[in-house]
């Protein structure tokens, strides 16, 4: 949803109506996430993508239907046969896309919501996309941090107090960690049953990427870190060395001693599960205490240290002496990166991202020629 939002929301404002057709569920090897979206315009314009061009035919077509009708749609696509004109996702995956109609008449908290995501402040949009009910299918609840000043926590609903109470439960855990999922429940509610599924958009801030030392392999890791999708920063406490002119990649350039930067960051609630730490600097006087604080902060999700193996040999030994434990030490990847032959710092930094993603998505690093299994984790 987010790459299509301001187109969206552009039609949205001029009162029009869009078909809008959203991934809410994929099995195997399906060509994109959940969340994914495709617009069908007023005028008929196509925009963005639910399965890399396999059954966007078929969306778009559905998406004009429900435009008309205004009955919102549950629909599977599967894999293709033999004949090229079936609709079919020829990759083997399964997807199931849910397709509504969208105004200011059906989704009257479209602009709200815009707003918040545009602010970078965290927002979910809770749909029911299959119910025995038809009629609460396409009803939605708005969900915001309980401790934002101003917001409604809670706006909407989807039928029944308990199913509103079960689900804005569970969306609370899902925004806090920014990701999308579809969640199954009784017709009203109840956890242990079937009937109700509900979609879930996690729209919370861009992930952090805390890079640690000013030096040339930084700056090839803050441009991949804003390639990915992160919000990048890059710390360091020489600054003749950490200026805005170095690292035009990277979204702040922060002089100060990274562990202090750290400690605050952390303290101040601005680190979560989601946060990957870089450490660049392969200077122990910098390393050891940042590394202090980076492993043995829980929620942070990766922490990688740069050197060599003679580096890494030695800052064990201090982690050691300072009193980090072993557990905290396994937590550290070091050194930081994947196996790829890697000598520039544009492709150092492709290792490190590849590291990232393997760990995020539970990949094992290895050629996907040289496996059987299947390629989404």
């Amino acid at each position: 949803m987010r790459e299509v939002l301001p187109e969206l929301l552009r039609w949205w404002r001029a009162g029009e109506t869009v078909g809008v057709g959203t991934v809410v569920a994929t099995f195997r090897s399906a060509p994109r996430p959940p969340g994914a979206s495709m617009l069908v315009g007023p005028s008929g314009e196509a925009v963005g993508s639910v399965s890399g061009g396999c059954v966007e035919g078929a969306v778009y077509d559905l998406g004009q239907s429900v435009v008309t009708d205004g009955t919102p749609v549950l629909q599977r696509y599967g894999v293709s046969d033999d004949d090229a004109f079936a609709v079919g996702l020829t990759c083997g995956g399964i997807l199931d896309v849910f397709v509504e109609k969208v105004n200011q008449q059906t989704f009257p908290e479209l602009g709200g919501i815009a707003a918040d995501i545009q602010a970078g402040r965290p927002v979910a949009v809770a749909t029911i996309v299959e119910h025995p009910d038809p009629a609460r299918v396409g009803r939605r609840v708005i969900v915001r941090p309980a401790d934002v000043e101003g917001a409604a926590p809670v706006e909407g609903s989807l039928g029944a107090d308990r199913a509103d109470d079960a689900v804005v439960d569970d969306v609370r855990g899902l925004l806090a960690a920014g990701h999308h999922q579809t969640l199954t429940y009784g017709p009203e509610g109840e956890r242990r049953g079937e009937g109700m599924r509900v979609f879930v958009w996690a729209f919370a801030p861009p992930p952090r990427m805390l890079v640690f030392g000013a030096i040339d392999f930084a700056a090839a890791v803050a441009r991949i870190g804003g390639f990915l999708g992160y919000h990048v920063t890059v710390c360091d406490a020489r600054p003749v060395f950490a200026t805005n002119s170095r690292f035009p990649a990277a979204d702040e350039v922060v002089v100060q001693w990274p562990h202090k930067y750290l400690a605050a960051e952390a303290g101040a609630g601005r680190v979560d599960r989601r946060t990957v730490v870089c450490v660049l600097t392969h200077d122990p006087k910098f390393d050891v205490p940042l590394l202090e604080v980076a492993l043995r902060l829980p929620e942070v999700g990766y922490v990688g240290a740069m050197g060599s193996r003679r580096t890494h040999d030695d800052r064990l030994k201090r982690l050691q002496e300072a009193g980090v434990t072993d557990d905290e030490i396994a937590r550290l990847s070091s050194p930081i990166g994947l196996d790829l032959g890697a000598r520039t710092p544009e492709e150092t930094a492709v290792s490190i991202a590849a590291e990232i993603i393997a760990l995020q998505w539970g990949g094992g690093g290895q050629r996907l020629a040289a496996l059987d299994d299947r390629i989404h984790h």
